[in-house]
């Protein structure tokens, strides 16, 4: 069987862009930060993942359309992803507030800190978000080039949330163990209503968001697949 030269594009630039998320967040973040120092480390950081997802993203945009193993458009698989993109963003906005999770957060007194908000669904709100906006992708476009890439957004998501409590536990286990028995990694869906208004907001941004994904783009989302 022959292999589709722009999947296989895809894959690898995906590919990269994982692994070097790992490694340089893994078993190269010490000598990296030894080396360069914390702040050349947190550049050099930034650069590989912006310039590995750079690449990404050209390469899905020139990869071959597949055949959906399913139909994206009927109102169930709709309707689901629509849901999970405004569970998304209602997740991400909070986030970006005293988020230890973010680099550069400070750890003084987080032992004692109460999770309120967004934190008391998930202590990585923002991960989750991101991840839920990747598998609504993959729910309405079920394409094998969405399940490389959202999937791969996925995975570093969900797996790097993990490595990272793992890290921050065993470099600050005073502050962090507390903080991890008053948090879930797993979302608890009985405490989003904790986040009250930021639902409201976050209908606003997603309408917001699909219009201009149809105008743009004209792609459907949301309720244009049925408006436009």
């Amino acid at each position: 069987m022959q292999i589709d030269k722009t999947l296989l594009h895809l894959a690898i630039a995906m590919a990269s862009f994982v692994l070097s998320h790992f490694l340089m967040s893994g078993i190269s973040r010490r000598p990296l930060i030894s080396t360069l120092g914390q702040q050349s480390f947190l550049l050099f950081y930034s650069l590989v993942s912006l310039c590995t997802f750079a690449w990404a993203v050209v390469a899905f945009d020139r990869a071959s359309a597949t055949t959906p193993l399913w139909d994206g458009t009927h109102p169930v698989p709709w309707l689901m992803g629509s849901i999970l993109t405004i569970v998304a963003v209602a997740l991400i906005l909070p986030s970006f507030a005293r988020n230890p999770a973010l680099p550069g957060a400070k750890a003084a007194g987080l032992g004692t800190v109460i999770p309120h908000g967004v934190f008391t669904i998930t202590r990585h709100p923002m991960m989750w978000g991101f991840s839920l906006w990747a598998l609504a992708h993959i729910i309405v476009a079920p394409e094998l080039r969405l399940f490389i890439f959202m999937g791969s957004l996925i995975l570093v998501g969900l797996l790097g949330s993990h490595f990272q409590d793992k890290r921050k536990l065993a470099q600050n286990t005073r502050e962090f163990a507390p903080w991890q028995r008053r948090t879930t990694f797993w979302p608890k869906v009985s405490q989003f209503r904790r986040i009250g208004i930021v639902w409201l907001i976050a209908l606003v941004l997603w309408f917001i968001a699909t219009t201009v994904h149809w105008e743009l783009f004209d792609i459907p989302a949301g309720i244009w697949l049925w408006l436009a």
